[in-house]
């Protein structure tokens, strides 16, 4: 099992533990952010993490593994080939999580879904919605990190991650960096 000291090895040695200020998707400001695509560009080290993620939920029946665009991709895909099922992922078009690329969910079909990093939990409870809405069972939820807060966290199935981050996060309006003058950069897949 990959311990807490592993992966914050790996995070350090893969430069995906980006330090700075920040504006993340939700809205609100860090001095951190996970880069997990700084990691999950080396193979090995995908297959390291996702072989420990998918031990997690090893116990359960799982059918498919989901991963929202654009994190979850690679992730989900190395999640699926540890538990030896198919992966797809969900993708946005019009602002909302949907299916494409004839990508489709059978009914009472067991779904996993799994991203990189969880700060709200927010992309993930629209996939777990979405493979409600066609028919599937979400099994559960899991990600590599887990930097939410029990505020923010939005999942409303099981969820679990190999590591969780505390790493505060600050309204723009109280946010000590900006009250020094620095500019958050925005780093997140989203447009925020």
């Amino acid at each position: 099992m990959l311990t807490d000291k592993e992966l914050m090895s790996i995070l350090e040695e893969t430069d995906a533990l980006k330090k700075g200020h920040f504006k993340l998707t939700s809205g609100m400001h860090s001095s951190q952010y996970v880069q997990c695509a700084m990691l999950l560009r080396f193979p090995d080290k995908a297959e390291i993490a996702a072989k420990a993620l998918a031990e997690k939920f090893s116990d359960q029946q799982i059918d498919l593994v989901v991963g929202p665009a654009i994190g979850g991709i690679v992730i989900a895909y190395e999640v699926a080939r540890a538990l030896k099922v198919p992966a797809i992922f969900a993708e946005r078009e019009n602002g909302e999580m949907t299916f494409r690329r004839g990508f489709s969910i059978e009914k009472g079909q067991r779904v996993l879904v799994i991203e990189d990093v969880i700060t709200t939990g927010g992309s993930t409870q629209e996939v777990a919605d979405l493979v409600t809405s066609l028919g599937g069972v979400v099994v559960a939820a899991g990600s590599i990190i887990d930097r939410s807060s029990k505020d923010t966290l939005k999942i409303k199935v099981p969820f679990q991650s190999l590591l969780k981050l505390e790493i505060p996060v600050y309204k723009e309006e109280e946010c000590p960096m900006c009250k020094e003058g620095s500019k958050p950069y925005k780093p997140g897949s989203r447009n925020i």
